[in-house]
């Protein structure tokens, strides 16, 4: 049994999907099917059930996924035991980041990042704020990147950035040619909105309410899973949405939506930590980085 195959293992595991973990790894289908079928015949027990195209863990695979994680997050440990007696930044951080974020503000923070520390490897993996705040609790990510309050006792939460909310329409909408919106038109409007969880949803209902349209006033048309599918939704006339100015930018640019009054305001992006965890040199180099960005 190798480490390699036990990350090949976790991989599939938590995404039940070896086309999706081979991605993530950057191996090939048959290389990730290998290593599951290597293991499974090397201790003569089935791991996964395949069920149509996906794959469950079975009774076997649940026992043997804690260990799995034990094990390698004790050969992570070593490993950065020994980057951290070096003089410069090295190893790898698990960052989770929410949408907003992962997909606009923190990319070209990551290549400015790459440039000054080639010896950092970043793993970014994505989800609403509720689940970026759920993986840094959990330990599976070492620093996390969010939008919205944060409620966490044993988080530690820092500020690194600003954003703007704006409200939109499609170009052609019929509250596109109005100069300023009223309560009452916030309140009779169709709106395209995120799932519960989101940070980008709980900032624009405080936004809003605000402006004197409580929660439970709005009219709520649609519940969609991310940014773009927000954008995508209004620009074909769905409705209006609250989002980042980072989301939309380019739409208004191109004509497809158009920016509304009045201004919802600026929001704070935030870098959140486990208290109770050392943070390594790399981690807090990103997160020096960021501030100083």
């Amino acid at each position: 049994m190798t480490l390699d195959q036990l990350r090949i293992f976790l991989a599939v595991a938590e995404r039940e999907h070896v086309t999706q973990a081979a991605a993530a790894l950057g191996l090939t289908q048959s290389a990730v099917s290998a290593a599951i079928a290597a293991l499974e015949a090397r201790h003569d027990t089935r791991l996964f059930d395949r069920v149509g195209r996906h794959i469950e863990l079975t009774a076997a695979g649940k026992t043997f996924l804690g260990e799995a994680r034990a094990v390698v997050a004790r050969a992570e440990a070593a490993e950065l035991m020994l980057s951290e007696l070096g003089s410069h930044a090295k190893g790898a951080i698990n960052v989770a980041a929410s949408q907003t974020i992962a997909s606009y503000w923190l990319p070209p923070h990551l290549v400015r990042f790459r440039e000054s520390a080639p010896e950092v490897d970043v793993r970014l993996e994505q989800g609403n704020t509720s689940a970026v705040i759920e993986a840094v609790k959990a330990g599976t990510a070492d620093i996390g990147f969010v939008e919205g309050e944060v409620k966490a006792a044993a988080l530690a939460v820092d500020q690194v950035g600003i954003d703007e909310m704006v409200l939109v329409v499609a170009s052609d909408h019929p509250l596109a040619e109005r100069r300023s919106l009223k309560p009452a038109d916030l309140a009779a409007a169709d709106w395209i909105v995120r799932e519960p969880g989101s940070g980008t949803r709980s900032e624009a209902e405080n936004a809003v309410a605000a402006l004197g349209v409580p929660i439970h006033e709005r009219r709520i048309a649609m519940v969609l899973p991310s940014n773009e599918a927000v954008r995508a939704a209004v620009e074909a006339g769905a409705g209006i949405a609250a989002l980042s100015e980072l989301v939309v930018a380019e739409s208004i640019r191109g004509g497809r939506l158009k920016r509304l009054k009045p201004a919802l305001g600026r929001r704070a992006f935030y870098v959140v930590r486990h208290k109770e965890r050392r943070l390594s040199k790399a981690a807090e180099a990103l997160i020096d980085h960021c501030k100083s960005a």
